[in-house]
């Protein structure tokens, strides 16, 4: 009895006979229904790893309550114990089953005791081994099912633990919470979620305290330090618009003006920092509300000074002390942002960029580190200096560039470098040392950009102001193909939602590791099509790797406090790049600038979030090779069968190593006009590589007589397909196209070559093990 014969006549029943799926509010979520926990790392090609699906899982009053792990029924009953427990562990459920359909094997995640079970136990009984301690609160938030906009609008599971574990954290009493996740995995739904879930529960902090029943519907703030930030949310919070027209308020200062009083009619109020910050006089808005008007604050971004004991946005949190006060960051604990740990507290619950990319919600990267041989400069006589006074003997590096010394050559040589490696159609961002920078390389990319449209490539700073503002806009609309790509200094490396970034050059050095992580953050949305985005590092940026806070989670950056005139434009960017009167500019004598070159290698990232160069790569792969194959004879038997070719190809993909990779490593080893077998080969047996020239020769030689004068014909036809394209065009799928290809219809094909269609693929198949049958 297979699998899934055992759940349908011994789990299933089991099941239902225990209540689940009878009980209201119970539910069993199968892997039939997909239940999909992951859906796989993202890998080259639009393809994916493994998803992560889950056998079974409990459900009852809107909480995920178990997992079980279900094996045929000649397995044995704990075969499935270190999935049970792998899926739990994720979930974040406290118990966990395995079963046969014979036996039950029960896991308490907390307490870690193991035991066989006699049955599973009833959604009531679970219910009650994992809330011990009963809570009123609790029970009324799962009365109330997520919004999910009629099944439109699902949460990732991440995002519901973290929602789970917010309000958990309020039936324990607890006033000050803090969430860390990743910049792109959804912040702003699980701040949704959560107002949701208060708003409809009707909690407010006075009843809360009391314990008493619910008398009101709460006041919720949330407080970004950008406008973009609080539109966005403004935005996403739009059900309950649906639901209760008026309840979104929007805070702004000009509206505030115009009544001559703040907005207090509402339920969900957004605003900045700045806005709460100023007012008339020396009264800030903030204090023209009573400082117990709102019961739940939402702080979005609190690294960024919210919290700083040395702000004055401080003062906002101080104010409404009374009010339930939740964190959002990016940042985990440094000791840059250790005033945000110490008024927070550790986080309830941290999602990091390491997990995001490895479970599939978040896009992976590589580096391209580029060196040339202008990177540094000392002043040679032969050059002109246009500007200013240059240093006798100084040697300039990358932290003086386009401060104290310019050299526009050098910068135009950069851009036509990082030009010439992308796809100038995607969209990109491109960060320099100033803002005066930005401008020149904007101009540099528009004297070679590939279309017309003279908005192709745009400046966004803070002094572009409102016509930066709408480049932005419309960079972040998807449907949008200009402008392309966006120079900046400061302003970008935060508070950027633009899905389909598949680039980020870095023309300035980036000193903090805060900044780093958030600007690496600007590309790691999903979009579809994109299976990595790449980041050209001009500036050496790439040590960071080497940190030890490296450890795959992005921090945002901090910023300088605002003033309050920032308010139309969002926050203004630090002034790091006023002009320096004292600025040189050399122009390189001609010669010089004909013989600057570049050197570029690329980095992967590996399963533990940290880069790895392709040699480090193909020692990795040395060691995952005895997985797949044993010896050479069977690597040849494999690879020479297509269908056999593809699943090891894809065992190599869920190991790591996509075909992205395996092409770098051709590359490594001089092979790029060799096959894949080749590469192989040489890691796990140090072979020299046979060009694909070679290997169609060898299966001309050796395996065309047996086949007709017309058969040859077509064999050749195959093996020049090959020969140009790679193994990838002898892959069973794509037989049907060639024969289109050569012959038009399938039924011309097998009349020329007077065979039926099932000979024509023996004759496809039998020609590759020509291909492999001799590697020396």
């Amino acid at each position: 009895m297979n699998e899934s014969e055992t759940r349908a006549e011994y789990i299933d029943p089991a099941l239902t006979k225990a209540g689940w799926g009878v009980a209201e509010g119970s539910r069993v979520r199968r892997e039939k229904s997909a239940y999909e926990i992951t859906p796989g790392r993202i890998q080259g090609g639009g393809k994916r790893l493994k998803a992560e699906i889950a056998d079974y899982v409990l459900e009852y009053r809107g909480h995920r309550l178990a997992v079980i792990e279900a094996k045929a029924w000649d397995k044995h009953y704990t075969e499935g114990v270190a999935q049970a427990k792998r899926y739990a562990e994720k979930l974040s459920v406290r118990f966990t089953y395995a079963t046969n359909g014979q036996k039950i094997y029960g896991i308490d995640m907390h307490t870690g005791i193991e035991a066989d079970v006699a049955a599973f136990p009833s959604p009531d009984e679970l219910w009650q081994m994992t809330f011990a301690e009963q809570n009123r609160w609790r029970d009324r938030f799962a009365a109330i099912p997520f919004e999910d906009k009629g099944g439109t609008f699902q949460g990732r599971y991440y995002q519901d633990i973290a929602v789970d574990k917010v309000l958990e954290a309020l039936c324990a009493g607890q006033k000050r919470i803090l969430l860390t996740l990743a910049t792109g995995t959804g912040k702003t739904f699980i701040a949704f979620q959560l107002a949701w879930k208060l708003f409809q529960s009707r909690w407010n902090v006075k009843d809360w305290q009391a314990d008493a029943e619910p008398a009101r519907r709460p006041r919720i703030l949330f407080l970004a330090d950008r406008n973009i930030l609080a539109d966005q949310a403004y935005n996403a919070f739009s059900a309950f618009e649906d639901a209760i027209p008026g309840s979104l308020v929007r805070i702004a200062p000009d509206e505030i003006r115009k009544k001559g009083r703040v907005p207090t009619n509402g339920s969900i109020f957004f605003t900045i920092f700045q806005t709460f910050m100023s007012g008339e006089g020396e009264t800030p808005y903030f204090g023209d509300y009573p400082e117990d008007f709102f019961d739940f604050i939402i702080i979005d971004e609190c690294h960024r000074g919210g919290a700083k004991d040395e702000s004055t946005w401080r003062a906002i949190l101080e104010y409404f002390k009374p009010a339930v006060q939740l964190g959002l960051t990016a940042t985990p604990k440094r000791k840059a942002n250790a005033d945000t740990y110490a008024y927070f507290g550790d986080p309830v619950y941290s999602y990091s960029l390491k997990d995001g990319i490895n479970d599939g919600f978040l896009t992976p990267f590589r580096v391209r580190q580029i060196a040339s041989t202008i990177d540094d400069y000392t002043y040679t006589p032969d050059d002109s200096v246009v500007k200013g006074e240059v240093e006798q003997n100084k040697w300039y590096e990358e932290k003086d560039f386009n401060r104290i010394i310019l050299i526009p050559e050098r910068e135009q040589f950069r851009v036509k470098t990082f030009m010439a490696m992308i796809n100038p159609r995607e969209k990109t961002l491109v960060f320099c040392a100033t803002q005066k920078h930005a401008l020149m390389v904007r101009d540099f990319i528009n004297q070679i950009k590939p279309v017309t449209d003279p908005n192709y490539c745009v400046r966004v700073t803070a002094e572009d102001g409102i016509i930066g503002d709408q480049f932005l806009r419309e960079f972040q609309d998807n449907e949008k193909s200009i402008p392309t790509i966006l120079t900046t200094s400061q302003k970008l490396s935060t508070g950027v939602d633009a899905r389909n970034v598949r680039n980020i050059v870095l023309m300035r050095p980036v000193n903090s590791m805060i900044e780093f992580k958030q600007i690496i953050g600007r590309g790691t949305r999903l979009y579809d099509g994109k299976d990595y985005f790449t980041i050209y590092d001009f500036v050496k940026a790439h040590k960071h790797f080497a940190d030890p806070e490296w450890d795959g989670e992005p921090i945002a950056p901090e910023i300088p406090e605002p003033s309050a005139a920032s308010e139309s434009v969002g926050i203004r960017e630090p002034r790091i790049d006023a002009e320096r009167p004292q600025r040189v500019e050399v122009k390189l004598a001609d010669g010089k600038v004909r013989r600057i070159q570049s050197m570029t290698a690329t980095s992967f990232i590996g399963p533990d979030g940290r880069p790895m160069s392709s040699a480090q790569f193909m020692q990795h792969l040395y060691g995952k090779l005895p997985e797949l194959f044993k010896d050479e004879d069977e690597l040849r038997r494999i690879w020479s069968n297509p269908d056999t070719r593809t699943k090891l190809i894809e065992g190599l993909a869920e190991k790591g190593f996509d075909r992205d990779i395996m092409n770098e490593m051709q590359k490594l080893i001089d092979a790029e006009n060799s096959d894949l077998f080749d590469v192989l080969a040489h890691v796990a047996y140090a072979y020299d590589p046979k060009s694909r020239e070679q290997r169609a020769n060898l299966a001309k030689n050796n395996g065309y007589g047996r086949y007709s004068d017309t058969q040859c014909e077509f064999l050749d036809f195959i093996l020049s397909h090959y020969q140009v394209q790679g193994v990838d065009e002898l892959a069973s799928e794509r037989l049907s196209k060639l024969l289109e290809l050569k012959y038009h219809a399938l039924q011309d094909a097998t009349e020329k070559l007077n065979a039926s269609p099932a000979e024509i693929r023996m004759m496809f198949v039998d020609i590759q093990q020509y291909l492999y049958s001799d590697h020396n």
